[in-house]
């Protein structure tokens, strides 16, 4: 240990812990990239566009404003803007003004935005459950609920991803 790290009062990951975390970062990178494939191919759609998607087909009248949507699927604002124009140049969104604030714009649910997820929504589910489910004991899925749960309480953060 170095002296910084004595004095924190911290040591550092063992070589077991540290091979262990590499395997978790590495096979969750390779899970959401083969979930991510089998989305694009099967649905024509992004996990980015499944995530607004989702997120506008829960929301109230299928709308919401587009500094909630971000904070709803956690995104910079940035970035969901210029994934709403690629999205909105699709027409599986629109933008319209805001009926109780004429300060910005709701993104709204188009008709062939909420017909593209419907139509990802069991290929996706499918996919899951082959991909991750199917992989996992009932035990080792309880687990993986509870690992993320504990992460998740850890970080400080209740929304999941």
């Amino acid at each position: 240990m170095t002296e910084n790290t004595q004095r924190r009062g911290r040591q550092l990951p063992t070589t077991e812990q540290l091979r262990i975390w590499r395997d978790f970062i590495e096979t969750a990178e390779v899970l959401k990239a083969e979930i991510s494939t089998r989305l694009q191919s099967e649905t024509s759609l992004s996990p980015g566009d499944y995530v607004v998607l989702l997120a506008l087909t829960e929301a109230e009248g299928g709308r919401m404003r587009s500094s909630e949507l971000a904070a709803v699927i956690g995104w910079e604002r940035s970035r969901l803007s210029h994934h709403l124009g690629r999205m909105e140049r699709r027409a599986l969104i629109s933008r319209q003004e805001c009926v109780s604030d004429n300060r910005g714009a709701e993104i709204v649910l188009a008709p062939a935005g909420a017909e593209a997820f419907q139509g990802a929504t069991v290929p996706h589910l499918r996919a899951i459950r082959e991909i991750f489910v199917d992989a996992l004991t009932p035990d080792q899925l309880t687990a993986a609920g509870e690992l993320a749960a504990s992460l998740r309480a850890h970080l400080g953060s209740s929304r999941p991803r």
